[in-house]
């Protein structure tokens, strides 16, 4: 066995560290006679450098669309509950009129006015219920909500145009219905069996005006009831006096009943007219806001469908 000569070792060694300092210096000669190329960013890296760039930009349109959906929802708010309070106006003079004014309707010939009445009740009644489905609809961004909203909204709008135009048309033609038939009425159905709605509301209207007769009070010379035994030889009936006693329409003189001029026809007309133009500009006035309501209602739901996408 041949004993390890001293250094055969490392000579051994040797060529391996050559090839190691070899391939450094081929290396650094290769690293050191390469010059720097010039980086063009490619789509990716524009893409990535933007979004380095503007971080918050994608962000920005979310907020601002976020924004405008708060924006959009308040305002709704604010305006369904000025809605419901409208739609508490429209009902209370729906009821007014037919609670404290309904006696006046049995001498009229047209159910017309008793209909706008009727109409406005019904229409305040939807308005109230629709401000709180509107409400309910804005706060839960449910867009199903939102349509059955609308829909309440475009039905009340058309309710109260209808309302609107009963009342200018019956405004119109109210002069010549009530010469036409009032006459009749006061003559014909007056302290007659089954008519004494007619007859409580003939005595309040000549009470309440300061009138007597449709036309004066020569009209009650016509009167079946006056004609009849039954009135106790009274010439007008005795809430044509100024002090009501029982009799005191036995003596027609000036000094004790009432003379107008024009009648009650005049009276009654002008009556009616004020609050035919009440209803009129209730619903008509109600019904343009209403539009606005709509148009809120479509901006919100758009913008809840854009969210949602």
């Amino acid at each position: 066995m041949r004993p390890d000569l001293p250094g055969v070792g490392r000579l051994g060694a040797w060529p391996q560290a050559g090839r190691g300092l070899a391939g450094r210096r081929r290396r650094i000669l290769r690293t050191g006679s390469r010059r720097p190329r010039s980086h063009r960013p490619g789509p990716d890296s524009v893409a990535w450098s933007l979004s380095t760039a503007c971080p918050k930009m994608g962000e920005f349109n979310e907020k601002k669309a976020t924004c405008g959906t708060v924006c959009l929802k308040y305002l709704l708010f604010t305006y369904n509950c000025c809605f419901w309070l409208a739609g508490l106006a429209v009902m209370a003079v729906g009821i007014w009129t037919l609670a404290l004014k309904s006696d006046y309707i049995s001498l009229l010939a047209s159910s017309t006015y008793l209909a706008t009445a009727y109409i406005l009740v019904v229409a305040g009644v939807v308005v109230m219920v629709t401000g709180v489905l509107g409400c309910c609809a804005t706060f839960k961004e449910r867009r199903n909500l939102l349509r059955l909203y609308f829909i309440l909204l475009l039905l009340i709008f058309l309710l109260e145009i209808i309302a609107g135009v009963l009342a200018y048309v019956y405004y119109q033609q109210l002069n010549t219905e009530l010469k036409e038939n009032l006459k009749d009425t006061m003559t014909k159905q007056y302290h007659q069996p089954g008519q004494e709605g007619v007859t409580s509301a003939v005595d309040k209207l000549q009470q309440e005006f300061h009138c007597c007769g449709s036309n004066n009070s020569q009209d009650w010379r016509d009167s079946e009831w006056i004609r009849s035994g039954e009135a106790g030889g009274r010439v007008v009936p005795d809430s044509c006096c100024k002090t009501v006693v029982p009799g005191c329409g036995q003596r027609d003189h000036a000094s004790n009943i009432y003379k107008v001029e024009g009648g009650c026809i005049t009276k009654l007309e002008t009556f009616i007219q004020e609050h035919l133009r009440v209803i009129g500009a209730v619903g008509i006035g109600i019904a343009c806001v209403q539009v606005f309501g709509m148009v809120f209602t479509c901006c919100l739901y758009r913008s809840l469908k854009l969210e949602h996408y």
